[in-house]
């Protein structure tokens, strides 16, 4: 990994507001279940394009981009959660302590519905 993927955005950087979501299984009365997206908490956060790309999927072009976003550390962030800014959708793949300190967090995300 180089050295510009490790640095730690100052506090100053992190001025998008971003909702932490998790999901639910919430029962559709058939028998079957509806995910659902629950806010657990707003975050200052810090957002960084990695990469984007293109893809055809079917007939259509569907465009892919990679984030990484730093919180402040809180615990119980995971890959199965995800970032809201607005309209955009962050599907977070990982996430790691940057320095094993327990003070800030990156989440390495994926962009959803381009």
């Amino acid at each position: 990994m180089s050295t510009a993927s490790m640095v730690v955005a100052s506090l100053g950087a992190m001025r998008h507001r971003l909702i932490l979501e998790q999901p639910s299984r919430v029962g559709d009365g058939g028998g079957g279940a509806v995910e659902t997206w629950n806010p657990v908490a707003e975050v200052w956060a810090a957002i960084t394009p990695i990469a984007g790309s293109e893809h055809v999927v079917g007939e259509a072009i569907e465009g892919r981009a990679t984030h990484a976003i730093d919180i402040r550390h809180r615990p119980g962030v995971a890959p199965a959660m995800r970032l809201r800014f607005g309209v955009r959708i962050f599907d977070i793949i990982a996430v790691i302590d940057i320095g094993e300190r327990g003070r800030r967090l990156r989440c390495h995300c994926r962009e959803v519905r381009l």
